[in-house]
């Protein structure tokens, strides 16, 4: 590559990564994002999630690159879902929002998963996404020990 084409190609900063239930866009061009979330509470495992999204926006580079974003298992080695979506910018002052929808995603331990946010290959980004078992709560009386739940008069 010759150092004008090199001078030409920047590599892009990435300004957000965000886990949510899902993205719309309004008729303006603006997004919405539903249900953003820092872990995942189940009321067992395994679970299936119907469907995660990361949100992405990317700024400050020029050219065509690729992110990569990928859903990374406690284990810390098994990737259960990756996705890839090319992207271009023309100007440092533009910017690129991307989504990556991963559905039916079965956790099939509790733990700290993580998410991995790349561009060509480059790792931006690497943030936790704990899932943790809570059963649901109970609003009725507790069956004492041994005994069994009277019901309610």
């Amino acid at each position: 590559m010759s150092q004008s084409a090199s001078a030409q190609r920047i590599l892009p900063d990435l300004q957000s990564a965000i886990l949510c239930e899902d993205v719309r866009q309004e008729s303006s061009g603006n997004f919405i994002l539903l249900g953003i979330m820092a872990f995942l509470r189940v009321p067992k495992v395994p679970v299936t999630a119907m469907k995660l999204c990361v949100f992405t926006r990317w700024t400050c580079g020029v050219g065509e690159f690729t992110e990569t974003t990928r859903l990374i298992a406690p284990d810390e080695s098994t990737v259960l879902r990756e996705s890839k979506v090319k992207f271009g910018l023309a100007d440092p002052a533009h910017n690129a929002s991307n989504l990556s929808v991963f559905a039916q995603v079965e956790f099939k331990v509790p733990g700290v998963y993580h998410i991995e946010v790349s561009v060509d290959d480059v790792l931006k980004i690497r943030f936790p996404v704990p899932v943790v078992v809570a059963p649901p709560a109970t609003d009725g009386p507790q069956p004492e020990a041994g005994g069994e739940a009277q019901p309610a008069s």
